[in-house]
């Protein structure tokens, strides 16, 4: 349980930063909002892997090339999923990029990532 409380706790600051960087992309820079999901995802999961690495699992000893591609590999399903949803609220029901960001990527976070990180990327 407690592995679980700090997946979401690395999760929950991983996607502040995306939150933050997509907004500064879009807000600031005048980047469409779908390159803007894209770069703050890029950078959230940079943060995560770290978390997940060092923190969450305590997976230092383990091969870091390994994990990294195993973790590019979920990372690409969660970027294919995020941004799609982005798209498809955003697009085609109106919904504010960053309402769909969030809907999006805490669902995909709880049911998705958590699962792949514990089973494939960092396994004990």
């Amino acid at each position: 349980m407690l592995t679980f409380i700090k997946a979401q706790a690395s999760s929950l600051t991983a996607t502040l930063v995306d939150y933050l960087v997509t907004w500064f992309c879009v807000s600031f820079l005048g980047i469409w909002y779908v390159a803007g999901s894209v770069t703050g995802t890029v950078v959230g999961g940079c943060v995560n892997f770290y978390m997940g690495r060092n923190w969450v699992f305590n997976s230092r000893e383990k091969d870091i090339k390994l994990q990294i591609l195993k973790y590019i590999l979920v990372w690409c399903g969660n970027l294919l999923i995020v941004t799609t949803g982005v798209y498809i609220l955003t697009h085609f029901f109106g919904i504010n990029y960053l309402l769909s960001k969030i809907l999006v990527s805490g669902l995909i976070g709880t049911i998705y990532n958590y699962f792949m990180q514990k089973q494939f990327i960092f396994t004990q």
